[in-house]
């Protein structure tokens, strides 16, 4: 059983974990005369106490193995995220002050399970079963508007507020007691923590006040972000048929936020009027895309690759959406690709290619895949002249994407020449994007292409710094200073560079043990 989301994919264990993370607390909204008034802030929880709570948490989930940092899927996913946030800002839901202080980071995770969470501090996850089910960019945008209000609305600080006998950080040992129990049957004293957390479990339920809350806040956060209302009305419909059936765990979003009569009509309600009656719009070919890929990065089995691949139309005219043809084409490829039939994966994209045409979205998803797949089968010059013609991305968070397969390409051809704009570029990256793991990661890896050891050792330690393993980035931030006093001893490393980055080294060491410091003491 998966196990991301610190066992939430748990049938028996995954409403506490969403309980005690999809709450992560946050300030009252701004006053403002014209909108109605919210629950109550009964918090007793500082915002320095909910950040290490969260920061504690998290730091497991990033060494869970079903933890994935997709750049493509990430992307799409920030792109629905960051217009929520500013539409949050702009309603007064988000002080400016927590929103610099909280992590506000998105994580994905491989379970197929149909499930969204947060954790205190600003922690938020998807999982890629909820991506592979979702009709429309307005159904995540539902989903993920009503996580956001929960955290906008404090409800994780005013339930555990009146568990005066219970300190946040026992429920912190609860939720990482439960998840050491999802991954061991041997794990006694873990079974023993987990079986404390199903009992606190009833205490920790989202009372339905918060839930309406939740869904009320979140339908205006989406709504003023630019999403369709009729998204939230449709994702509703879609988990209310799911609980209709048989329960099979696969809805575990489901135990955590159920669903009544009265939330449901409250937001078919709340939709313009006559807007019920006009039909859906059609799925975006991107979205389609996402959905195929989010599809075969949580089925990584054999039989599940072949069996998506299986059902891309036949080579005969098809009748049948573009989307869907989208969909099915794009899964095939990149099924065939992890199947290592780079053959088959060519003849998908060159369909999908025509299916997407006049689609600039869809077009530069399709074009990536093919750079992924031709790396995959070890073609460094097509793939890096395929990633070359590609189509030109706008903003920043597009930028990652082709970042990343630029470095994979020049870490493959193990070329110090090509390394070293690619590193120019992730330096950029990373200066304004610290807790960037994987960019750091990459980073460490182009520089040791280039021999450049010293930087790629801190590198690697940044790395740690941005997955919360403050104890392994000290590790690493010793062996740095460790060589460099090896290449002094030997005479080397007395040009400028090396002395600005073992400054950098001993200062950046120094905030490492205070965090780690910190960390320490909240255990």
């Amino acid at each position: 059983m998966k196990s991301f989301t610190v066992a939430i994919a748990s049938v028996h264990i995954c409403a506490l974990i969403l309980l005690a993370a999809l709450l992560a607390p946050w300030p009252a909204r701004a006053a403002d005369a014209m909108q109605l008034p919210t629950l109550g802030d009964g918090s007793e929880m500082s915002s320095s106490v909910e950040r290490r709570l969260g920061d504690r948490i998290a730091r497991e989930i990033y060494r869970d193995p079903d933890y994935i940092d997709d750049p493509v899927l990430a992307d799409y996913v920030q792109g629905i995220w960051q217009p929520l946030l500013a539409a949050a800002r702009g309603r007064g839901d988000l002080s400016s002050e927590l929103s610099e202080r909280f992590a506000w980071e998105l994580m994905l995770g491989r379970d197929r399970t149909v499930n969204a969470f947060a954790l205190p501090g600003g922690y938020f996850g998807v999982h890629l079963g909820l991506l592979a089910v979702v009709s429309s960019r307005d159904e995540l945008a539902s989903v993920l508007g009503h996580e956001l209000s929960h955290v906008t609305q404090r409800h994780i600080s005013r339930v555990m507020a009146k568990q005066a006998q219970q300190t946040p950080w026992m429920i912190g040992a609860m939720i990482l007691g439960a998840l050491a129990a999802s991954k061991s049957a041997d794990a006694g004293s873990a079974l023993i923590v987990g079986g404390q957390a199903v009992a606190a479990q009833n205490q920790l339920n989202f009372s339905r006040d918060m839930e309406r809350e939740a869904d009320r806040i979140g339908f205006g956060v989406m709504t003023q972000a630019g999403f369709e209302a009729q998204g939230f009305v449709s994702m509703f419909e879609k988990l209310q048929q799911a609980s209709r059936l048989n329960d099979s765990g696969a809805y575990p979003y489901l135990r955590s936020h159920p669903l009544t009569t009265e939330r449901i009509a409250d937001m078919q309600g709340r939709q313009p009027l006559g807007a019920g009656n006009a039909p859906s719009a059609p799925p975006s070919l991107e979205h389609a895309i996402m959905t195929a890929r989010a599809r075969v990065l949580s089925n990584p089995g054999v039989d599940a690759l072949r069996a998506i691949a299986s059902v891309a139309p036949g080579t005969s005219p098809t009748t049948a959406p573009l989307a869907r043809q989208a969909e099915a084409l794009y899964g095939a490829a990149l099924a065939s690709s992890r199947l290592r039939d780079f053959g088959a994966a060519r003849q998908y994209l060159q369909r999908l290619s025509a299916v997407v045409q006049g689609d600039a979205a869809a077009a530069r998803l399709s074009h990536w895949l093919e750079v992924e797949v031709a790396l995959a089968a070890g073609e460094l010059k097509r793939a890096a002249a395929l990633l070359d013609r590609a189509p030109s991305a706008a903003g920043s968070l597009r930028q990652r994407p082709e970042l990343f397969l630029r470095a994979q390409i020049a870490l493959q051809a193990g070329d110090p020449v090509a390394a070293n704009d690619v590193a120019q570029a992730l330096q950029v990256w990373v200066v304004a994007r610290a807790h960037d793991a994987q960019a750091w990661q990459l980073l460490s890896s182009v520089y040791a292409v280039q021999g450049q050891l010293l930087r790629s050792i801190r590198a690697e330690a940044e790395a740690q710094v941005a997955r919360l393993d403050y104890a392994a980035a000290l590790d690493r931030f010793r062996a740095a200073q460790e060589l460099m006093r090896k290449n002094e001893a030997a005479g080397a490393g007395s040009n400028g560079q090396d002395h600005i980055e073992s400054s950098i080294i001993d200062t950046r060491k120094r905030q490492v043990e205070l965090l780690l410091k910190e960390q320490s003491l909240d255990r």
